[in-house]
């Protein structure tokens, strides 16, 4: 039997605590990799003159606030839908600085673990709290 907080598409209406709790420690994380990332990107185009170092300077922090705000609204279902964002973008951050791909995918796995067993551990609670007779 499903929770009555789920949708048909899975996603529940509000994550849970133990959701909120995982995916904004993974979004905390993944902000500072990017922040870090974000330097070592204007570092490299500085030490190359290639021109365009404030540009990623300035790309690769409104990533890292993006996944701030993303940690931050996980109260609601939009903050899913921005931390799937903010994984998007990371990766495709690599196309900048290549080894944002490994930094990238690894948060994105990450998230998709964090997401899926928080969401499963609410499940289950809820179900525990319903008492023996919702089972």
């Amino acid at each position: 039997m499903t929770s009555p907080d789920l949708r048909r598409s899975g996603v529940p209406r509000q994550p849970g605590q133990t959701t909120r709790r995982l995916c904004s420690a993974s979004l905390l994380g993944q902000a500072l990799s990017v922040f870090f990332g974000a330097l070592v990107a204007w570092q490299l185009d500085r030490a190359l003159a290639g021109g365009t170092g404030d540009v990623l300077l300035w790309g690769g922090c409104a990533l890292a606030v993006l996944c701030l705000v993303a940690a931050g609204a996980m109260r609601s279902r939009a903050g899913i839908y921005l931390g799937w964002l903010c994984q998007v973008l990371t990766v495709a951050s690599a196309l900048v600085l290549p080894a944002m791909l490994f930094v990238g995918l690894m948060f994105a796995a990450l998230w998709w673990v964090c997401l899926s067993n928080g969401l499963r551990i609410d499940a289950d609670r809820a179900r525990l709290a319903a008492g023996p007779d919702a089972a």
